[in-house]
């Protein structure tokens, strides 16, 4: 603890042997391993490994069910691809709109992390490109009449001229304003995850199963990309052709649409599943999938394409052992079906005519998520290498995707 200003870091990051992010945490191996970077004086390393499940040490500590009766008039603000904190502003606006009575607004923006506190022309994140001076307008044109309005001595009963919701599809590259959210005019549709990689609307007669070989020691990475970054911002939108390529991903996806199709709001995936192990990691990709004649842009990268482009609009991971509970993990019963729900935060996204819905499922995410053993054990911080072992997991053609479509 510091008692008085200092200009010196009270932390020293870790001197690596790698500048390949994939490759380190890899080698490493089990999580216990890391401690020879973060021993006891580390607090939140401490804390993670003494309480790897959501017991009262970290219910008492959660935020979320502090918000209510709030009276302070409340704008919450996001970024779309935001790595840091997708969920926490999200689940600020709805549970603050479920638990107070005050003036309560809600801006999301195609941003990463405090992108709508800097201003930029053109603002993309990693290789796609959303629009000039989006930045500019939210200050502008939103920020400052709200706090002009409540803080300048405006008519604080009186109507502020927002949105209740404003928010930016991703996909048409617009914004757009609705009166509540999730807006009145959506209609609720599954997707089906059928046989021959098909993505449909109506499941399939035969409850057959598609299956994959999840091996730790060859995990699908999170990004093509594996340089050793502080924190990953741009894999939330990248390309995700090579993980389709991959024989451990499973790739279901609608035909050509032949008009646009606009999702809103969460989604929901209920999987159908089983696994030969104990224990398995659920990552479901929601991606769009561009045409083959979309240009490249300046913020392109070098060696990729937009022409054929599989957009990354959402994601999300479920560990297993808490499909039931957080507080309170269960196995799997090695070969017996069982339901795993994944919930992804919410989008406002258009997959435009002459693009297609793509979802992908997948139980590695490395290192963005750390290996899962396969074989339960109580603590995962306490994992041992002969923990680690391959298996086969099974996903069946009654599992589903559950949208929100936006009618006109």
């Amino acid at each position: 603890q510091k008692d008085a200003p200092t200009t010196e870091s009270w932390y020293d990051f870790p001197d690596l042997d790698s500048d390949d992010q994939f490759d380190f945490f890899l080698k490493t191996g089990p999580l216990s391993n890391l401690d020879k970077y973060y021993d006891e004086t580390n607090e939140f390393w401490t804390q993670l490994k003494e309480h790897p499940n959501y017991d009262e040490f970290w219910q008492s500590r959660g935020l979320i069910q502090h918000l209510e009766n709030i009276e302070p008039a409340v704008m919450v603000v996001g970024g779309l691809y935001d790595a840091e904190d997708l969920y926490g502003p999200w689940e600020t606006y709805k549970n603050i709109e479920k638990r107070s009575n005050n003036y309560n607004t809600v801006v999301f923006g195609p941003w990463s992390h405090g992108d709508w506190a800097r201003n930029k022309k053109r603002q993309a994140v990693g290789n796609v490109y959303f629009g000039d001076n989006i930045s500019d307008y939210f200050q502008r044109d939103i920020e400052t009449k709200f706090f002009n309005h409540f803080l300048k001595g405006g008519d604080k009963g009186g109507a502020t001229g927002l949105p209740e919701a404003h928010v930016f599809d991703s996909g048409s590259k617009e914004w757009n304003s609705f009166e509540q959210w999730p807006p009145k005019k959506a209609m609720k549709a599954s997707f089906f995850l059928g046989k021959d990689n098909a993505l449909t609307g109506s499941p399939s007669t035969k409850y057959d199963a598609e299956k994959f070989v999840s091996d730790p020691a060859n995990p699908v990475p999170y990004a093509e990309g594996k340089k050793m970054v502080f924190t990953p911002r741009k894999y939330m939108s990248d390309d995700q052709r090579f993980a389709a390529a991959r024989e451990d991903v499973l790739v279901y996806e609608t035909p050509v649409l032949e008009d646009d199709l606009t999702l809103v709001g969460d989604i929901m995936a209920k999987l159908n599943v089983a696994t030969t192990g104990t224990s398995a990691d659920w990552i479901v990709k929601i991606i769009d999938v561009y045409p083959d004649d979309v240009p490249n842009t300046e913020e392109t990268e070098e060696g990729v394409e937009m022409a054929g482009y599989h957009q990354m609009v959402r994601s999300e991971v479920m560990r297993g052992r808490f499909r039931k509970s957080f507080e309170r993990p269960q196995p799997f019963v090695a070969g017996e079906k069982d339901e795993v729900f994944v919930k992804l935060q919410d989008v406002l996204h258009t997959f435009k005519k002459g693009h297609k819905l793509q979802v992908q499922i997948q139980s590695t995410w490395f290192p963005l998520i750390d290996l899962n053993p396969q074989t339960y054990v109580d603590n995962i911080f306490e994992a041992k290498e002969e923990d680690f072992t391959k298996q086969t997991h099974s996903v069946f053609h009654n599992s589903k995707i559950e949208f929100s479509i936006l009618i006109e």
